[in-house]
C-alpha cells in the first residue's frame, strides 16, 4: 500500500473512486504469478466501470494462474492535485501498488478526447512518456479499442497496439511475455510480438511525409508485416465472459448488469465506424444468454439487465430471448433494458415484453431529419418506421422518448435541419394523439456533430465548419423551444478536436504532448475542455488542425490508417461513398444479396446467427 493515499481521500470528491474493495474483485499474491497487468482506463471510475470490455478482459486474465490484472482509472483533477503535491504515484485499486511496478499497462482507447489522459496517467506513473525513452526496467505500454484502428496520433507514446477483439490476442501476448521474460530485450520482444496477428508495433515502421502531409509507412524489418489485420474472437458463443463481474460500491454511468448478446452489424450506416470494425455479425445462442443472465443476477444483485450490442433489436431471436429472461428473472423483479434500438425493428410485442417488470428509457436514432439524407447515410429507416416504433412504445405505456440526430452530415442542407424539427414534433404529436397527457409527454432531441472516422465510407469527407454547426444548433434551439420538447447538443469545438485526432497521423504526437503540458485533461468533459489551450498547442507546434478535420481526401490518397486492415476492403468503402453521394441505398446483407464488403472472404470466422436467419455470402451474388 502506498503511504499517504488514505490521508488524502477525505480531501477529494468521490473517494470511492480510488479505494477498490468492491464485490467480486480479484486479489492475487504477486509472488505467485509470472506477469502482472494494469488495465488503465483513461477516464473516471464511473465511466470506466461502465465499460463491458474491462470486465471481460479482467476475467480473461485473472482466470489464468500465471497472471493477474488490476485496475487503474484517470484520477479526477482534485485527486491529481493531491497526488502531485505529495508525490504519490499512480496506483492500482486492488493492491494499491504503483502502476510502474506492473509488467504491462494496458490502455483502452474508446474516445479520442481521452488521449491527453493517457499521457497524464503515464506521467503520474513516473514513466517516460515516449516509447523511445523506456528501457527493459519499464512496463510495456499497450493499447486497444476502437481508436486503435487509427493508432498513429498515439504512436509515440504506446509500445504496441492490439487491433480488434482482445480476448485471444491478449492471452497470446502474455504467453510471449512469459516465454521471453529475462531472455530477450524489450526491442526483441516487440519484434516477436509484431508477428502475432492483430498486433501493431509503431516503432518498427518508418513514416514518410511530403510538404507536411502523410505519404508512406513501411516496416523497418523484413520479418515485420506490412499491414496488420484485426483479430476476431473465433467462437463468440463460447468466448470468455464474466459471470461474476465487479459490482461498484458507488454509482456509475451504467449501473446495471451488462449482457453482451451480439457483436457486429451489417446495416452499413456510412458514418458508423463500429459497424465496420466489429464485423462480422455474431450472436450468442439463447441457451447461452439465459444461462449467463441467471449467473449474473445471482452473483451481482442488480435489478436490471442491459442487453448490449450495436443494435440489440437486430438480434434474430430478441423477442423470444427477452421473454425467456423475464420468465426466468421475474421472481427477482429484474428488468430488461435494450440501450440500442433501431426504429424499424421495434414492435408492440417487444415493447410489452420489456415493460413487464419496469419501464426503462427508450432512445431511437433516426440520425437525419429527411429521407433523402437518411438514404445518403444508408440508415435504412423511414419516417413511417419511426412513427410505427414510437406508436408501439406509447401504446405499451411509455410517455417520454429520446431521439438522436447528427448535424453536419455529408450533403446536408437546411431542409434536413428543418426535418429534425418536423420529425420531433410528429413524434410528440403521435404520443398526444394516443392519449399521453400533455403534462407527461416528453420528447428529448439530442444532436451531435458528424465526425468523419477511419475505415468508413465517409473517411474521405471533411467535417463541417464550426461556424455552420453553431448556426444549425442556434436554429434548432429556437425551433425546439415548445413545451414537451427538450433539446440537447454537443459542443462543436470538442467535435473538431475529435475529428483532428480521428483522421490524424504521427505528427500530432507533439501537439498532443504540448496540449497535455499546457493543462489539457478530461477533454470530453464540458467543465474541463479548454479550446484556448488546444489552439495554443497547435500554434506552438506549428500544426494546422484544419488540415486534418477539414481536408477532403481523394481515393488515391494514402491514408494514415491504411496499414490497419479491418477485413472490410477499401474498394467497398469507395463504392459506398459514391453511392452515398448519389443517394443510393445498400440493403442489409441479412435481408438481401452480399454487399461485397469482402469481410467474409478475408476472415476465417463465420457470421453466427440464430432464429433461422442468415447472412448473404459472396457466392450468393449473381
Amino acid at each position: 500500500m502506498i503511504p499517504g493515499v488514505n490521508f488524502i481521500l477525505n480531501r477529494v470528491q468521490k473517494p470511492a473512486r480510488y479505494v477498490g474493495g468492491e464485490w467480486n474483485i480479484v486479489r492475487k499474491n504477486w509472488e505467485s504469478v509470472s506477469v502482472k497487468v494494469a488495465f488503465a482506463f483513461p477516464d473516471t471510475y464511473e465511466v470506466g466501470m461502465s465499460y463491458l470490455g474491462l470486465q471481460i478482459l479482467y476475467y480473461v486474465v485473472n482466470c489464468r494462474r500465471d497472471a493477474l490484472m488490476e485496475r487503474v482509472f484517470a484520477p479526477w483533477t482534485d485527486m491529481e492535485k493531491e497526488m502531485r503535491e505529495r508525490r504519490i504515484p499512480l496506483f492500482s485499486l486492488e493492491s494499491q501498488k504503483p502502476v510502474s511496478d506492473f509488467d504491462i499497462i494496458a490502455f483502452t482507447l474508446q474516445y479520442e478526447m481521452t488521449f491527453t489522459n493517457v499521457i497524464n496517467m503515464l506521467d503520474l506513473a513516473g514513466l517516460p512518456l515516449r516509447t523511445g525513452g523506456r528501457t527493459d526496467k519499464h512496463p510495456l505500454v499497450i493499447a486497444g479499442g476502437p481508436c486503435a484502428f487509427n493508432p498513429e496520433p498515439l504512436s509515440d507514446f504506446v509500445d504496441l497496439f492490439v487491433i480488434g477483439e482482445g480476448e485471444e490476442v491478449l492471452s497470446e501476448l502474455l504467453d510471449l511475455w512469459i516465454d521471453l521474460k529475462g531472455k530477450a530485450s524489450r526491442e526483441r520482444f516487440l519484434v516477436e510480438a509484431s508477428k502475432i496477428p492483430g498486433v501493431y508495433v509503431p516503432s518498427l515502421y518508418e513514416v514518410g511525409y511530403k510538404d507536411g502531409k502523410f505519404q508512406s509507412i513501411k516496416p523497418l524489418l523484413e520479418e515485420v508485416p506490412e499491414a496488420v489485420t484485426k483479430r476476431v474472437a473465433s467462437n463468440f458463443d463460447k468466448v470468455s465472459f464474466p459471470d461474476s463481474p465487479i459490482v461498484p460500491t458507488t454509482e456509475i454511468i451504467h449501473d446495471r448488469i451488462m449482457l453482451e448478446i451480439a457483436r457486429g452489424c451489417t446495416r452499413g450506416c456510412r458514418f458508423c465506424q463500429a459497424g465496420m470494425i466489429y464485423r462480422p455479425v455474431r450472436e450468442k445462442s439463447p441457451v447461452t444468454l439465459v444461462s449467463q443472465a441467471r449467473k449474473l443476477a445471482a452473483n451481482t444483485g442488480y435489478g436490471e439487465i442491459s442487453l448490449t450490442s450495436l443494435s440489440a433489436s437486430d438480434y434474430s431471436c430478441i423477442t423470444e430471448v427477452v421473454r425467456q429472461l423475464l420468465d426466468e428473472l421475474q421472481a427477482k423483479k429484474t428488468s430488461i433494458s435494450l440501450p440500442s434500438l433501431r426504429v424499424d425493428a421495434f414492435s408492440i410485442e417487444l415493447a410489452k415484453e420489456i415493460q413487464r417488470t419496469r419501464r426503462a428509457g427508450l432512445t431511437f436514432a433516426p440520425e437525419a431529419g429527411t429521407q433523402r439524407l437518411r438514404d445518403t447515410i444508408n440508415k435504412g429507416v423511414t419516417e413511417e418506421d419511426l412513427l410505427t416504433a414510437v406508436s408501439a412504445a406509447f401504446a405499451a405505456g411509455w410517455s417520454a422518448l429520446k431521439l438522436y440526430f447528427m448535424i453536419g452530415l455529408p450533403t446536408e442542407k437546411m431542409d434536413d435541419i428543418e426535418g429534425i424539427v418536423l420529425l420531433s414534433r410528429r413524434v410528440l404529436e403521435k404520443g398526444l394523439s394516443m392519449g399521453v397527457s400533455p403534462g407527461r409527454a416528453k420528447v428529448t432531441v439530442s444532436v451531435s456533430s458528424f465526425v468523419p472516422k477511419s475505415h468508413t465510407p465517409f473517411q474521405w469527407e471533411p467535417q463541417a465548419a464550426q461556424d455552420y454547426l453553431f448556426s444549425v444548433q442556434k436554429t434548432l434551439k429556437k425551433s425546439l423551444k415548445e413545451k414537451s420538447l427538450v433539446f440537447h447538443w454537443h459542443d462543436p469545438r470538442v467535435s473538431f478536436i475529435e475529428a483532428v485526432f480521428a483522421r490524424g497521423d504521427r505528427q500530432l504526437g507533439v501537439t498532443l504532448e504540448k496540449a497535455w503540458s499546457l493543462g489539457c485533461r478530461f477533454d470530453g468533459w464540458s467543465e474541463c475542455f479548454n479550446d484556448h489551450l488546444w489552439q495554443k498547442a497547435f500554434e506552438l507546434t506549428g500544426i494546422n488542425p484544419e488540415s486534418y478535420a477539414y481536408r477532403r481526401y481523394s481515393y488515391e490518397d494514402l491514408l494514415p490508417w491504411d496499414h490497419i486492415h479491418t477485413g472490410v476492403c477499401k474498394n467497398y468503402l469507395i463504392r459506398e461513398h459514391k453511392r452515398a453521394i448519389s443517394g443510393e441505398v445498400t440493403p442489409d446483407c441479412r435481408a438481401g444479396n452480399c454487399s461485397g464488403c469482402g469481410l467474409c472472404a478475408e476472415l476465417v470466422t463465420e457470421p453466427e446467427l440464430y432464429g433461422g436467419k442468415r447472412i448473404a455470402k459472396i457466392q450468393d451474388v449473381v
